[in-house]
C-alpha cells in the first residue's frame, strides 16, 4: 500500500510539475502563430496518441519529462521525434500504428525561427511562468481552506525571560527584515533565523511608527533528545483575518519565500556554505513525496509547490540547456540583430546538459547512500 501510495502521489506532483511546464510553452506558441508539431508528456514508447489541429499530442511512458517541438526547432526532443517518424515511413506502418508527421495541409503556424524574437522570447519564458502560476493556485487553496490562520510579522507576546526579549525585541513590533534581509511573510522570519549559525541575529523592526535597527538579538537554546541544539524563537505573533485581500496576499508572498529559499541555497552552495552532499535527486524528490503524502494532502500539496516553484527558478537560469539559456541567446540575438551561432548554440547546450546530467548521476548516488543508511 505505501508503495502505490508512493507511486501515486509521485505521478501527481511530476504530471501537475511536467504537464503544466509544457503547457506553457505549447499554449504561447499557439498563440504566437508558431507551428506546434508534437505536444508530448513523459519520455520514452508512446502510450497514446492523436492528431488534433496540426499538432500530435502524446503520452508516454516514462513520466520523467516532457517536451513541446516546434517547427525548425533544433531541440534533441524534436529530433528524436522526427526519427521515430521516419522510422515509421520507413517501415510503411499505418498512420494508427506509429507516429506520423503532420502532413503539410494540417501545419497550421510558422517554423519557430521565423517567429519575431519576442514572441520566441514569450515561448520560452512561458514553461517556467506557467509552474509559478500552478504554485499560486495551489497556495491561494491551501490559505484559503486550511484551518490554520495566517500568522503577521507583528509580535504579540514575548515569552516569560525569553532572551530575544532582554536584547531588544518588544511587543508590538512589526518585524521588517532580519540579518538585512527583508520579511514578507512570518516564514521568512523563520528561514533567515534557521539560517543563523550562533542564535543570534540582526532585527529591522517598526516600532510606534519609527523604523528601529536592533543588533545582535540573542535567542535560548534547548537540546532536543538525540543530544543537537536548536534555537528557541521565544515569542509569537498575531494571526490575521482571512479576507480575500490577505489570503491572495500571502499567497503571493508565500511563492516568493518558496522562490527565495530556492535562490539562497543555490548561492549558497556556489558559496560554500551548503555542502554539494546535501544535493538530492530523482530518488531524494520520491523520497520527500513519500514522507510528505504520508502526513496527508495538505503536506503532499505544499511539497508540489516547492518543486514546481524549484523547477521554474531552475529553468530561468541563465544555463544555455535550460530555458533561460535560451532567453539569453534570444537577447543577443535581439541586440546584435541577428541569431547567434547554432553550431555556438549546440556546443553550450550540450556541455552544460552532460555537466548538469553528471550533476544529477552524483545527486542520485547520495540519494541512494541516504537511503540505505537512513539519512532520509
Amino acid at each position: 500500500m505505501t508503495i502505490l501510495i508512493t507511486f501515486l502521489a509521485s505521478l501527481l506532483v511530476f504530471g501537475a510539475v511536467i504537464a503544466i511546464h509544457e503547457f506553457g510553452h505549447f499554449a504561447a506558441a499557439k498563440l504566437s502563430g508558431i507551428q506546434v508539431n508534437e505536444f508530448s508528456i513523459g519520455m520514452g514508447p508512446a502510450l497514446l496518441k492523436k492528431i488534433a489541429g496540426g499538432t500530435q499530442y502524446t503520452l508516454r511512458l516514462l513520466p520523467i519529462g516532457g517536451y513541446v517541438a516546434m517547427e525548425g526547432e533544433g531541440s534533441p526532443e524534436s529530433e528524436q521525434a522526427q526519427r521515430e517518424r521516419d522510422a515509421c515511413e520507413d517501415d510503411g506502418d499505418q498512420e494508427d500504428a506509429c507516429l506520423n508527421p503532420i502532413p503539410p495541409e494540417q501545419r497550421t503556424g510558422i517554423p519557430f525561427p521565423e517567429a519575431a524574437v519576442w514572441k520566441r522570447a514569450i515561448v520560452m519564458a512561458a514553461g517556467p511562468l506557467m509552474n509559478f502560476v500552478l504554485g499560486f493556485a495551489v497556495l491561494l487553496g491551501l490559505i484559503a481552506f486550511r484551518s490554520d490562520p495566517i500568522a503577521s510579522r507583528v509580535i504579540y507576546r514575548i515569552e516569560e525571560g525569553a532572551l530575544c526579549g532582554q536584547t531588544g525585541l518588544q511587543p508590538g513590533d512589526e518585524i521588517l527584515a532580519v540579518n538585512g534581509r527583508r520579511c514578507f511573510i512570518a516564514n521568512d522570519i523563520v528561514y533567515e533565523l534557521v539560517r543563523t549559525r550562533n542564535t543570534q541575529a540582526d532585527f529591522t523592526v517598526l516600532r510606534d511608527g519609527r523604523r528601529v535597527e536592533l543588533p545582535g538579538v540573542r535567542f535560548d537554546t534547548y537540546q532536543d533528545e538525540a543530544g543537537g541544539t536548536h534555537m528557541d524563537i521565544g515569542f509569537v505573533v498575531y494571526a490575521l483575518e482571512k479576507t480575500p485581500a490577505n489570503v491572495w496576499k500571502e499567497s503571493l508572498n508565500s511563492e516568493l519565500y518558496y522562490g527565495r529559499i530556492i535562490f539562497t541555497t543555490l548561492v549558497d552552495l556556489l558559496r560554500g556554505r551548503e555542502s554539494i552532499n546535501n544535493l538530492s535527486g530523482p530518488v531524494g524528490i520520491v523520497s520527500a513525496i513519500s514522507q510528505a503524502a504520508s502526513y496527508g494532502l495538505t503536506d503532499l500539496l505544499e511539497m508540489l509547490v516547492l518543486i514546481t516553484v524549484n523547477v521554474g527558478v531552475f529553468n530561468l537560469l541563465p544555463i544555455p540547456a535550460l530555458d533561460g539559456g535560451r532567453l539569453v541567446f534570444l537577447a543577443a540575438e535581439a541586440v546584435i540583430r541577428r541569431p547567434v551561432s547554432q553550431r555556438l548554440q549546440e556546443g553550450l547546450t550540450v556541455a552544460t546538459f552532460i555537466l548538469l546530467f553528471g550533476l544529477m548521476i552524483f545527486a542520485t548516488y547520495n540519494d541512494v547512500i541516504r537511503l540505505f543508511t537512513g539519512g532520509f
